[in-house]
Parts: structure tokens; sequence; C-alpha cells
């Protein structure tokens, strides 16, 4: 596999267009990070680490959904960076998604965050996707 994380979203978009509940993606460290800030933006309900069969184990997802009208807090998830065309920002030229609504989860040297947080510390890094 030549990008882990595009997996990672593919399988987020397939279980909400599928209306699962829960979703079992492969781990790394990367998609952790990812998973975690998802959690604390209020995107999915919850998260759980699963040691399993492989070294790295698997990421358990619940997804969020709203109980009246069965919408997902999701509505797209978008890979921006790919290995093939990387694109990187500064913190000045910070990118802002769905006019302020969505977020971008960077990659910056100070560690996996979103594009709120990494203009508040004055880094830019690699635009790895868009939530909204």
């Amino acid at each position: 596999m030549t990008d882990p994380i595009a997996d990672y979203l593919t399988r987020l978009r397939n279980a909400i267009k599928a209306n699962h509940r829960v979703v079992e993606i492969p781990a790394s460290n990367l998609k952790k990070e990812i998973t975690k800030i998802l959690f604390e933006q209020g995107y999915i309900l919850n998260y759980k680490f699963v040691e399993g069969d492989t070294p790295a184990g698997k990421i358990k997802i619940a997804l969020k959904y709203d109980p009246v009208d069965r919408v997902n807090a999701i509505k797209d998830l978008k890979r921006v960076s790919r290995p093939g065309l990387r694109q990187y920002t500064g913190y000045k030229d910070m990118p802002r998604v769905l006019n302020g609504l969505g977020i971008a989860i960077l990659s910056t040297s100070k560690g996996v965050m979103t594009n709120k947080k990494a203009a508040d510390l004055k880094i830019g890094g690699e635009v790895l996707c868009y939530v909204y």
C-alpha cells in the first residue's frame, strides 16, 4: 500500500456511506493521532486502540450520528497531500476549510494538529487532509 492515510480516510468514508456504527482500521502512530484529533473536534463518538495480531494493532472508531435524522457528523473527508504531490503550508498561508467551519489536519514539527492550533503556535507543515 502506497498511501495508508488515504486508505484510512476511505475506510471512514465507506463506513459512513454504509451507515455503520463502528469501523476497524489497521493502526499506525500517525493514524492514532488523526483519530485523537477527530475525537477532540467532535467528529467521532469514541475510539479504542486494540492490540492484536499485528504489531501496531487496530483502531476501532465509533461513528457519530444525529439521533433524529441519522446524519453523520462528518460530511466529507478529503486527502490533500499525497505521496506523489506533497502539499506544505506556512503559518501565514494556513488553509481555511469551508470558511472556518471545517478543519485541516497538519503534520508539523511539533506533531499532528489542526490548522487552528498550528496557526496559534505559528508553525507550518504538511497538510494531510480536510474534514468537514
